[in-house]
């Protein structure tokens, strides 16, 4: 493990003697104090007919993130592709290419909006559905992330954050306030933070070609280099007013504004074959990004315990991304000039009602709808200038967009008896994407389905606490408007590795059909065991496909046929009190995931869905010291990477990734905390790498990415 820079040592010390001097002195020794829930208390994992797990704020903030990806990667049966601390796309049973919905407050997210830029303080709670609902879109194939921003106002708070870090020796900070109050008929709550974070990475790659005869006719080396500043400012104000005994509004608002700055450099050594097109390549790159979104909801009780709730929103997104590069030949010769400025705007309504009522003692239902509308303009131009005497060139290419969507649905949460519940619930959504891009190409594509929705819980007689789960669903994936969108993006070095990329208008959704099992054990004290397994049927399933298009290799989405898809999942979790009355205060969390798929029209084997891991697993551990103000606590997890087959010429391979992270949080007072953290502490080298086998040879490109250990503090005030 790499050194602690001095600076941080600093912060801890300064921190750590500021907050001891705050806190008053303890007099004997300290007591532990157990609260537990009682027995009858709700629970949503537990009491819940459809199959819902919910993380706590606690559980959020527990290691001291910066980023949300980072507290993703530890929930049960999530997994978050890229090199470990750097992001990427966040699935469940393993399933990429955005088989996972993740909402926000309960709605699809604006488009051009990241969850990595929003900072996990700001939220309150992550719901994960393995089985989809009606009330949600149905565009869930492997299952929903929920992230629900709205903070529950329970009394006046103020609470500040602040806190630094470092990466590869550079220090970053960041801070975040916690505001809440009421006055009279209105309270309110207001979340903000800001981060400012350079970093320094580096990496590395090959190219090798070998021939039909075996023999290796090309070899390159490549090597990276980025140096960045990333920026960002986060603020999330909630205001509720209460108009009457029976009648609330709620405004709810987000705005985000990221920046990032940095050059790079990369370097090409040919140690034999052709020289690429670009030896040597110097840029720079200036990504900006605001985001806003504002929802209002009027909800109203109706006699008999029935409500009403009607909501409205409005959110706009705009992005702008400038690069510019000076690429050399062998002799570092300038031999083109390239700018290229991309200029996004996403901008687009919602609105939504449903009515709950229950009928009886048995059956609680809920109808309603909810309907939106997106627009997206974006300009591209790219100005290319060659070397002296050459003609310039520049290429411009505008592209606008709308999606609309509409929905309806009704559910049905029938309590059969003491032992078992049932879920019924069936909606209709209908979405059209319709654009205009280069050259007059027109996009029109619609896709209106039904999702049928049955789950059933079982209490098993005569066992406490033990429960089956049965779910039987339809859901789908539409296509995205960059998956539709037919403009051309080019590559530097085209190859069948590393092809240009473009969209296809003539994409249809992907529908699939789904089985979910599960057996669950509830152990008193506050612990779970849980075994399940899923089934998914997919028809008319997504994959990239390459192929040579007048003389360049050009990847496009194409719908490749059936699939099918299958895991089985192992979950704990309980405290070791749970089993031994007289063990440490430690509480265990672990997972255990195995998943299978085939993709058809791609011949086997290992031609799993695009982006499948097909093992993962966690394991936590939280310990709470007796005699002192001090939690400790740890959590590694293991995603298995392995070959993949994409198509009958293309082969991939990802090596197995292994994350450990670490806490200590120290609590000085009920107001003082200091919070440390170790992410990534393996720092252990990402590499992916991809290979095309045709009649010509293999051309095999494989990259190695370092990565970093983050050290972080925090010192956390209340009031």
């Amino acid at each position: 493990m790499p050194s602690i820079p001095r600076h941080f040592l600093l912060f801890l010390f300064t921190a750590t003697a500021r907050a001891q001097d705050a806190a008053p002195p303890v007099e004997g020794p300290l007591q532990t104090v157990e609260v537990k829930a009682s027995a009858g208390s709700y629970d949503a994992r537990r009491d819940d007919t459809a199959t819902k797990i919910v993380v706590t704020h606690e559980e959020i903030v527990r290691f001291g993130d910066t980023a949300l990806g980072d507290v993703l990667k530890r929930l049960p049966g999530v997994t978050v592709g890229g090199a470990p601390g750097r992001g990427g796309a966040v699935r469940l049973r393993g399933m990429g290419n955005g088989y996972t919905q993740i909402l926000l407050n309960g709605e699809p997210a604006p488009p051009g909006f990241s969850f990595d830029t929003l900072d996990p303080v700001l939220v309150e709670r992550i719901e994960i559905l393995r089985a989809a609902t009606a009330e949600f879109s149905t565009q869930a194939i492997a299952g929903t992330i929920n992230i629900v921003l709205k903070r529950a106002i329970v009394a006046k708070q103020r609470e500040v954050r602040s806190g630094v870090r470092s990466e590869h020796g550079q220090p970053g900070t960041n801070v975040n306030v916690q505001l809440s109050d009421r006055a009279g008929a209105v309270s309110y709550a207001i979340g903000g933070g800001a981060a400012y974070n350079p970093h320094h990475r580096t990496s590395r790659g090959g190219v090798t070609f070998t021939d039909p005869a075996g023999v290796v006719t090309t070899r390159r080396d490549e090597a990276l280099g980025n140096d960045g500043l990333y920026r960002a400012v986060n603020l999330a104000p909630r205001v509720t007013v209460k108009l009457g005994p029976d009648d609330s509004i709620t405004f709810v608002s987000f705005l985000n504004a990221t920046r990032y700055t940095g050059p790079w450099r990369a370097r090409i050594t040919t140690q034999s074959g052709a020289l690429p097109s670009f030896p040597a390549s110097d840029g720079a790159v200036a990504d900006a990004t605001g985001a806003a979104r504002t929802d209002v909801a009027w909800t109203h009780k109706l006699p008999g315990g029935a409500s009403v709730e009607l909501k409205a929103g409005a959110n706009r997104t705009r992005r702008s991304n400038d690069q510019v590069s000076r690429n050399r030949d062998a002799s570092n010769a300038v031999i083109l000039d390239r700018q290229v400025a991309t200029g996004t705007l996403d901008q687009g309504w919602t609105a939504s009602g449903k009515l709950a009522a229950s009928l009886g003692d048995a059956h609680a239902v809920t109808a309603g709808w909810d309907g939106a509308r997106s627009g997206r303009s974006e300009a591209r131009i790219q100005l290319e200038q060659p070397a002296a005497g050459a003609p310039n060139a520049s290429l411009d290419q505008p592209y606008d967009g709308a999606l609309k969507r509409l929905a309806l649905f009704a559910q049905d949460e029938w309590t059969i008896d003491k032992q078992c519940s049932g879920y019924f619930g069936v909606r209709w959504e209908s979405l059209r994407v319709r654009s205009a891009a280069i050259a007059g190409t027109q996009v029109d594509n619609t896709a209106r389905i039904w999702s049928p929705l049955l789950q059933v819980l079982y209490k098993l007689p005569g066992a406490q606490g033990r429960q089956l789960r049965l779910a039987l669903t339809r859901t789908w994936k539409a296509p995205t408007f960059g998956m539709l969108n037919p403009r051309r993006a080019a590559s530097d070095d085209n190859a069948p590795t590393t092809p240009a990329t473009q969209g296809n208008p003539l994409l249809r959704p992907e529908l699939a059909t789904g089985l979910d099992l599960a057996f669950e054990h509830v152990i008193a004290g506050g612990g779970l065991l849980s075994a399940s397994g899923y089934l998914r049927r997919i028809r008319d399933s997504t994959r990239d496909n390459t192929v040579l298009v007048n003389g360049a290799w050009v990847s496009m989405p194409v719908n490749m046929g059936p699939a099918r898809a299958q895991g089985i999942e192992l979950e704990a979790k309980f405290p070791l009190r749970a089993w031994h009355p007289a063990a440490p205060a430690i509480d265990v969390r672990a997972n255990l995931a195995r998943n299978r798929s085939m993709q058809g029209g791609v011949p086997g084997p290992d031609n799993r869905l695009a982006g499948q891991t097909p093992v993962s697993a966690t394991l936590g551990i939280d310990y709470k010291a007796a005699r002192l103000p001090l939690t400790l606590g740890g959590s590694g997890s293991f995603q298995n990477g392995g070959p993949v087959r994409s198509s009958a010429s293309e082969f991939g391979y990802a090596r197995p990734k292994r994350v450990l992270d670490l806490y200590a949080l120290v609590r000085f007072n009920a107001r003082h905390q200091l919070r440390l953290s170790v992410a990534n502490a393996l720092h252990q080298e990402h590499m992916t790498a991809t290979t095309w086998v045709d009649g010509a040879g293999a051309l095999s490109d494989a990259a190695f990415t370092p990565t970093s250990t983050v050290f972080r503090a925090a010192l956390e005030m209340k009031w």
